[in-house]
């Protein structure tokens, strides 16, 4: 299993970290060591002081594919979820500055929880979904994909350029804004318009 991720795919995400809105997907990955399922906790690793939750919908690929035709595209996936991608920005910050990769900062063990699967034929309009994420019951996060930069299609077209899609690969489709630290005590939680999908606790 790949997990393939897509950074700075929300205007408001890019512009609330100064960063220049891309042109074609900002594509990275996380080990599958990154993964936290069934509403285990989250264990704020040592090496880093600032890490950071971001609310993303997580498509499951269904089918082998290679070179995929974007009218084709909507058949590769079949099952959604919410799940964090943790970051340590501090880490990232360093990263960045040197031209570095980011998986140090992204992919560390424990980086990427997610939520209960839900058939694609549940959601309706994958183009207008409502997703949120709250900290300590508070809403931080508040997303709906008709403004995502690149929509499922087309990251499934694109990154089937450049890799064979396997199925049971994840692609976390990038956060919107309102990013921000966590801290040991807190509670995330993470809904699909009224519905909780996600669970974790900061421990």
């Amino acid at each position: 299993m790949k997990i393939f991720c897509i950074g700075r795919n929300y205007i408001e995400h890019a512009k609330e970290l100064s960063n220049p809105v891309p042109k074609k997907p900002l594509v990275f990955s996380k080990p599958q060591t990154a993964l936290v399922r069934e509403n285990r906790p989250f264990f704020y690793p040592d090496f880093s002081k600032d890490i950071h939750h971001e609310i993303e919908i997580v498509l499951k690929v269904c089918k082998l594919g290679k070179y995929i035709a974007p009218k084709f595209a909507h058949k590769y996936y079949n099952e959604i979820t919410l799940g964090i991608d943790f970051t340590a920005r501090d880490i990232q910050n360093q990263l960045k500055a040197k031209g570095h990769p980011w998986l140090l900062a992204k992919g560390f063990d424990g980086s990427a929880p997610i939520g209960k699967w839900l058939p694609i034929e549940d959601i309706g309009d994958v183009n207008n979904i409502d997703f949120s994420m709250t900290k300590n019951g508070e809403a931080v996060q508040i997303g709906n994909t008709k403004d995502l930069i690149f929509d499922f299609d087309y990251l499934i077209t694109y990154i089937s350029q450049f890799f064979t899609l396997q199925i049971g690969d994840l692609i976390f489709t990038g956060t919107p804004a309102g990013v921000g630290p966590v801290v040991i005590g807190d509670k995330l939680e993470g809904f699909l318009g009224d519905q909780k999908l996600l669970e974790c606790n900061i421990k």
